[in-house]
């Protein structure tokens, strides 16, 4: 999730646990721990690639979080601060505020390392897109509140009330791929479609128009359907090109995108390079992260030593505006295929 929500809730969650400790100087506390876990950003990664996979990784560590948030509560005790506050309690508030933030950012599609180090596949729920306002306004309006009224009986309400609904909203985004999944799969089974690798997420900054795609062999279907919708989805087929990925056997940087997207990988040729497309971040000429990986000389392909993402999200404010209206209605088609086009995914 994008770093002001993450400001929010841990403000939230540490003003409604030791507010009656710390007054409003907790929501301050708490806003800037929750941020902790992004510092990651500002480290030298080798490429792009490298970048991608390595953030939400050690810092995003439920393990690593969990030592740290003890050695924190030792720190605060060691230097006599909250002396009226128990232990417990002063413990159980750190690590929520710190392990709040890797387990929000799981609920988008991105992938996040809950386990490091242990060697398990980043975990994705994707059930919420990275910026939803209907997410972070109820965690907004209960830290204006509380930051107003101060970490009283009222205030401490109103952190609590925001924190109720965001939890309910985040249930809603789950309910939402349930149904959205259920929509396609019906669809797909009528077409005598069946098994494949299926990943559900939300489209860009809402929780009511959902992207399905079924990933079988070479093939890419995908559909788009959401709460308002009353007409069976319609299904698009793209073509994954697997074939060009023979060059890029030896690339770790192809073996470490594998892993890490769980094999939902596309392959274009574009202008001399061999582009590699992480199918569930996006739309289809949208996807947000494409990274050239060989070059094509004249002895072949020739891995690159060094990965570049290319341009991410191309769209602005008319895709944006498109967006909206497919929400809204159903026979306001996004040209998606034509996007694919544009964006030299067909």
């Amino acid at each position: 999730m994008d770093s002001i929500t993450h400001m929010l809730l841990g403000a939230s969650l540490q003003g409604s646990l030791l507010g009656r400790y710390q007054g409003r100087r907790a929501l301050l506390y708490g806003a800037l721990l929750a941020t902790l876990p992004d510092l990651d950003v500002l480290l030298p990664f080798g490429d792009d690639v490298d970048r991608m996979t390595g953030h939400r990784s050690f810092s995003h560590s439920v393990l690593l979080l969990s030592g740290l948030a003890a050695l924190l509560a030792w720190l605060i005790r060691h230097a006599h601060g909250l002396p009226d506050c128990p232990r417990w309690r002063l413990l159980a508030s750190l690590w929520l505020v710190l392990v709040s933030h890797p387990l929000l950012d799981a609920f988008t599609s991105y992938g996040t390392q809950l386990l490091w180090p242990l060697p398990l596949r980043p975990v994705a729920w994707s059930s919420i897109f990275v910026i939803d306002p209907l997410y972070s306004l109820p965690l907004l309006a209960g830290v204006l509140l509380a930051a107003r009224s101060g970490t009283d009986t009222r205030g401490l309400r109103a952190l609590q009330t925001g924190l109720l609904l965001s939890t309910l909203y985040l249930g809603f985004t789950l309910a939402g791929k349930q149904m959205a999944e259920q929509r396609v799969q019906q669809v797909l089974k009528q077409q005598g479609i069946r098994d494949g690798q299926l990943f559900s997420s939300p489209t860009p900054f809402n929780s009511l128009l959902w992207r399905v795609m079924l990933v079988k062999d070479d093939h890419d279907y995908e559909a788009l359907t959401g709460w308002l919708d009353r007409q069976p989805p319609r299904l698009l087929h793209f073509s994954r090109h697997i074939a060009l990925a023979a060059p890029l056997q030896g690339s770790t940087q192809q073996a470490r995108l594998q892993w890490f997207s769980g094999g939902l990988l596309r392959y274009d040729v574009m202008d001399g390079l061999l582009v590699v497309t992480d199918l569930r971040l996006g739309l289809p000429g949208l996807h947000s992260f494409r990274f050239p990986l060989a070059m094509q000389g004249h002895a072949g392909w020739q891995c690159l030593p060094y990965a570049r993402r290319l341009a991410g999200f191309r769209g602005g404010f008319r895709q944006l505006q498109q967006l909206l209206s497919r929400i809204l209605d159903e026979q306001a088609t996004l040209p998606l295929e034509q996007w694919a086009r544009d964006s030299h995914e067909i």
